[in-house]
């Protein structure tokens, strides 16, 4: 299996042929369990296991720091941290599925599609955090009660102030055709990050996969992460990104760095973060603490104040730098749709734009 590069119709494979294999401790639910209070009981356990395995998508600094704040307000408990872009977690989560090694907790991804499959497989544990079924909207939750969404944000246009006048700067997708901005612009690929593979089903659902090709004429540079094209813009290896994550821009904004974000007028790909517990957790009381805490208005308000994330639970307040998502057009995608078209997306993202 080392050194194989696995797609995802393989790892679909693999992971149903293990999945018929698995005698499980518990049978399948039919809806989801009533909301789980945190108990004495429930803390005591997870003490005595000691430690949380968290396999996340979000940026490093950001799990770390979810990490840390868990540590300290549980002591005795450490969290290992296994971060990459989604979907290297997908590939490595089904290896070590299909290989019996139950090594994952907790997992979040950019890329909701994966929890399709982990679900059909049988992978995921049914928890309801009480500030999950109390404060977070029904199209939020899993009906089963197998993941919530834990965090959110956009996928956005954004540009160096140093290198673009305000007036001249791109307001939508179609704007980034003009031949001005010929070898200006920055991009993510979707081969490697969930967002930017929902970012791409968006846009080709509703610009046509025509628009796409005429972006790839304009010489784009390609990066791997949601993340990057913030940095290379503001460290002006590109004047434009065609996409990339709003809190970056917001984030560097508030410390005064020369970048701006937009909203294009198509609307913004709206990405969202889901988390759940794996059935096979070795620690299946950290486990749910940590999703406990995961999902608490003291951290989901955290990740809004620190992070510049978006959060769905009711009792957050919006940081202030921000667009309220309520004025803004939002495009959704169905996970089932993105799963349905996700290696045809990626290879032809690849032939496009070569890489």
């Amino acid at each position: 299996m080392r050194g194989r590069k696995w797609s995802r119709r393989d790892l679909l494979k693999a992971t149903a042929a293990s999945a018929a294999g698995l005698v499980f401790a518990a049978p399948l639910r039919a809806a989801a369990p009533p909301p789980s209070t945190l108990t004495p009981e429930l803390i005591a356990a997870a003490t005595k296991e000691g430690k949380v395995s968290f396999y996340s998508a979000l940026e490093l600094n950001t799990a770390e720091r979810l990490a840390r704040s868990f540590e300290q307000k549980y002591p005795g408990i450490s969290v290992r941290v296994e971060r990459s872009g989604a979907e290297r977690i997908f590939q490595r989560i089904a290896q070590e599925q299909g290989s019996g090694i139950n090594a994952v907790d907790v997992a979040n991804s950019t890329d909701p599609a994966h929890y399709l499959d982990w679900k059909k497989n049988d992978w995921l544990a049914a928890y309801v955090p009480e500030d999950v079924a109390k404060h977070f909207p029904a199209d939020q939750v899993d009906p089963d009660g197998m993941h919530a969404t834990a965090c959110a944000w956009l996928e956005v246009i954004g540009y160096n102030t140093d290198q673009v006048k305000r007036e001249d700067a791109p307001k939508s997708y179609a704007d980034l055709l003009d031949p001005k901005w010929l070898g200006k612009i920055v991009k993510a690929h979707p081969g490697y990050s969930g967002a930017i593979l929902t970012t791409t089903f968006v846009l080709a659902r509703d610009l046509g996969w025509p628009y796409l090709e005429k972006l790839a004429q304009q010489r784009v540079m390609q990066v791997q992460s949601a993340a990057d094209p913030p940095k290379k813009i503001l460290l002006g290896e590109r004047a434009i990104m065609a996409d990339g994550n709003d809190y970056n821009l917001v984030l560097l904004k508030d410390q005064g760095k020369p970048v701006e974000v937009v909203y294009p007028a198509e609307g913004s790909p709206l990405i969202i973060v889901p988390s759940g517990i794996f059935r096979s957790a070795p620690n299946p009381n950290a486990a749910r603490l940590f999703q406990s805490f995961l999902f608490s208005a003291e951290t989901q308000q955290m990740l809004v104040d620190v992070f510049a994330h978006r959060s769905f639970h009711a009792q957050v307040k919006e940081k202030g730098e921000h667009v309220p998502l309520a004025k803004l057009k939002l495009l959704k995608a169905d996970p089932a749709e993105v799963q349905a078209q996700s290696e045809a997306i990626k290879a032809r993202y690849s032939k496009l734009f070569r890489v």
